[in-house]
């Protein structure tokens, strides 16, 4: 698990109760910006999450969830504590192939949300840009308050969205839909969110936290290897044919039974 120094430097806090891990991104400050010392200790806290955890919330510190990206990464001094990405490739001093692999590592903070074993939970109020956009859209469930704003900013700035958002984006809303709101970077209500289904719900910003309780306490009323195996199911569904999702849930049927047979046995 990273040192409490080395998730205060990323703008990250980390809290882990029983089966619940709570991350906050929290740079305040700057609307919770994130850099990739931010993603890659997202990444490490996912690989060092105790077996236990069941379910994760990522919320962000104060009014905003995450306004993204922070733009000094592409300054010529960089973010604090990191290389600048736009200089480094100017200067032949890191390759495109290399470029690829760091960007695979700020990725990893994003792919382990999806994991089976856990149910991921994004609490959005205000801002989710860009890269916040993407960690919303990378948690299972997202919740958001009626001042959240969503927009998928990096086409505007010249870029691509490459934090695994792309194909939830289109999962969930479409292929021409999506194209529309990346084309655009229009800012997406709370509402219109709803709407378009990239919110399981939208309640006032005061209720929100104890709206995400009542949901980890629902979600902690199954037991964890039916839920895990459940999830794990579902997230195969979109890519089966019907008969490919007949044979896995039998699959999956049997070793459930299986387990609860050697349970009963003692």
């Amino acid at each position: 698990m990273p040192t409490e120094d080395g998730l205060s430097a990323a703008g990250v806090r980390l809290e882990v109760s029983g089966a619940v891990a709570t991350i906050t991104l929290a740079r305040p400050e700057r609307r919770n910006a994130m850099t990739g010392r931010t993603w890659t200790t997202l990444a490490h806290v996912g690989h060092a999450l105790p077996d236990s955890v069941r379910i994760v919330v990522v919320k962000g510190e104060g009014g905003s969830f995450s306004s993204g990206i922070d733009l000094a990464m592409f300054s010529p001094e960089g973010a604090e504590g990191e290389k600048p990405l736009l200089s480094t490739l100017g200067d032949g001093s890191l390759d495109q192939a290399a470029l690829v692999e760091t960007i695979a590592g700020y990725q990893e903070g994003f792919l382990w949300l999806r994991r089976p074993g856990i149910v991921s939970i994004a609490a959005v109020r205000g801002h989710a840009i860009g890269a916040g956009f993407q960690l919303a859209l990378s948690c299972d469930l997202r919740i958001l308050a009626d001042d959240a704003r969503l927009c998928m900013k990096e086409p505007a700035l010249g870029l691509v969205p490459d934090l695994t958002g792309t194909k939830p984006l289109v999962d969930i809303v479409g292929v021409s839909r999506a194209i529309e709101l990346c084309l655009t970077a229009r800012t997406v209500s709370a509402e219109e969110a709803r709407e378009l289904r990239l919110a399981e719900a939208v309640v006032e910003g005061s209720a929100l936290d104890e709206t995400v309780d009542d949901l980890v306490a629902g979600l902690l009323g199954t037991p964890a290897e039916a839920a895990a195996a459940t999830k794990e199911l579902l997230l195969q569904a979109p890519d089966n044919t019907l008969e490919e999702q007949a044979e896995a849930e039998r699959r999956a049927q049997v070793g459930r039974l299986s387990a609860l047979a050697r349970t009963m046995r003692g």
